[in-house]
């Protein structure tokens, strides 16, 4: 069987945004991507050259496939995706706009396929000693459903018992759940994680309004013995160390033609830094770059290329036209 470096799992959706900054009610038609933030942040790592597999739930239809094969054509293997009968794909609308009006999102993920998934339909032969180096997931596929949770608490032990890393990312999202159930849903998951990843913006919903140096304290604390990476926006990001030892990277800078995806982007570049040279400010390194190179690109998915990245790593100034 095939081994991995990562392996992902985590409810993917269609996303339909209105072209050229047109409000919903005004438009006529709607351009289609793919988004999830797990599958994103594999297809992040599957471009900077690592094997990667993700899994989901879902619905065995031509839109399922759309999902599925929009994944796999960025070389993340999808193979164990779990397919389902007479379910559906989840769906956002994104209204994208300039100040001051804000960029808006609507969910119609209700009952999803993804969020029915249940612990029994994991792939289990995935989780054997040596088969992945590290497990990821994020506290997203903790609130779309009870069914998904219990699958989540059961793949992460499933994970642990293999001996591979598990990370978790946060991701907090107001539309489906409030702080308070934010800080008990994802407890269980961050207290077995080795590596928590918490934008600075999740941590002052859900813990309290706190400099970004006492905050990554305090869930150091709440979470001993974890390597913890938090993100803040244009100031960058930092990370402590089981031990205690603080990093710290500033942001590079880009002009915004699609944010979404971009925390994402920054997990993958992150622990593909980590995995590959065992060195965190080198990984956050890669984690800003990704970030910010995913700023630059449409839709949901960091299409990078290695090269790209590997430039911003090493201080190379990007833009102009290269020929």
């Amino acid at each position: 069987m095939k081994s991995y470096d990562v392996v992902t799992m985590g409810e993917t959706m269609l996303r339909l945004t209105p072209p050229d900054l047109l409000r919903i009610e005004q438009t006529r038609s709607f351009d289609i991507y793919v988004g999830g933030s797990e599958s994103n942040t594999a297809v992040g790592l599957s471009r900077l050259g690592m094997n990667v597999a993700w899994f989901s739930r879902l619905p065995a239809s031509p839109v399922g496939r759309y999902v599925s094969n929009r994944i796999q054509q960025f070389g993340v293997d999808v193979s164990d995706v779990v397919w389902a009968e007479d379910e559906r794909v989840g769906v956002y609308f994104h209204e994208q706009a300039k100040a001051p009006r804000a960029s808006t999102i609507i969910y119609d993920r209700k009952d999803s396929a993804m969020s029915l998934m249940t612990p029994d339909e994991l792939p289990t032969h995935l989780f054997a000693e040596g088969q992945a180096k590290l497990f990821h997931v994020t506290g997203i596929s903790l609130s779309i459903g009870d069914a998904a949770k219990s699958t989540v608490h059961e793949a992460v032990k499933l994970a642990k018992d293999a001996g591979w890393l598990v990370s978790f990312d946060t991701n907090y999202r107001s539309k489906l759940w409030s702080p308070e159930e934010a800080v008990t849903g994802c407890d269980w998951v961050m207290s077995q994680a080795d590596i928590i990843f918490c934008p600075m913006g999740d941590f002052r919903i859900m813990y309290g309004d706190e400099p970004a140096e006492k905050a990554i304290e305090i869930l150091a604390e709440k979470y001993p013995n974890k390597l913890i990476i938090m993100t803040m926006s244009v100031e960058g990001a930092m990370a402590r160390t089981a031990d205690g030892q603080i990093s710290q990277q500033p942001a590079i800078l880009a002009e915004e033609v699609g944010r979404i995806g971009g925390g994402d982007a920054f997990s993958a570049g992150f622990m593909y830094g980590y995995l590959t040279y065992d060195d965190v400010p080198t990984a956050l390194k890669w984690g800003v770059a990704m970030s910010a190179y995913k700023y630059t690109i449409h839709g949901d998915i960091p299409i990078v290329e290695f090269d790209e990245i590997s430039a911003l790593v090493d201080g190379e100034a990007g833009g102009g036209l290269k020929r």
